[in-house]
């Protein structure tokens, strides 16, 4: 059925559909409201488990795990990227860092894709606010954490360790 490096690889897209149905039930049952930043968390962490899925239901040599390695090298570091900067915005004091502007879906709506980008990962001030916890650490903390720990997983998981049954061609 699934070698090692395919259980390891779906167990970790699990986890990235997980983290993305506890951020719609934090959404729709406990009320929150996403700021953009989060918004861009949750497209990273699918990104990120798309990957690991795809790499899951591929049986490949060793170039092809290293080429999914780098693939999720690529999407949790975008995720821990993403993840730090809201990070470090909810960490300055309050009012020190400017707003984003209009929500999201209005900005999509007048502005090009990057320059939505541009001005999410420049503004902030509204993404500063900690509503949630668990364990003394913010939800985009946690995303930070939990974006490394599978960039790591993965990058061994695919790039580092022997495929089982599959020369090195």
């Amino acid at each position: 059925m699934f070698d090692r490096r395919q259980t390891i690889n779906l167990l970790c897209a699990l986890l990235c559909a997980g983290m993305l149905a506890y951020a719609i039930y934090a959404e729709k049952v406990l009320g929150f409201v996403p700021c953009p930043l989060c918004m861009f968390q949750r497209v990273c962490i699918g990104a990120l488990g798309v990957v690991f899925l795809i790499a899951a239901l591929h049986r490949v040599r060793y170039h092809g795990a290293i080429v999914y390695g780098a693939c999720i090298l690529l999407a949790a570091g975008a995720t821990a990227w993403v993840a730090g900067r809201h990070v470090w915005i909810q960490s300055q004091p309050p009012g020190s860092v400017p707003a984003c502007g209009a929500p999201l879906d209005a900005m999509m709506q007048m502005f090009p894709l990057l320059e939505v980008v541009r001005k999410v990962m420049t503004g902030g001030g509204e993404c500063g606010t900690i509503d949630w916890t668990f364990m003394g650490l913010s939800m985009p903390m946690w995303v930070l954490i939990v974006a490394a720990t599978l960039g790591l997983v993965g990058i061994v998981n695919n790039a580092f360790m022997p495929v089982r049954g599959a020369g090195r061609h």
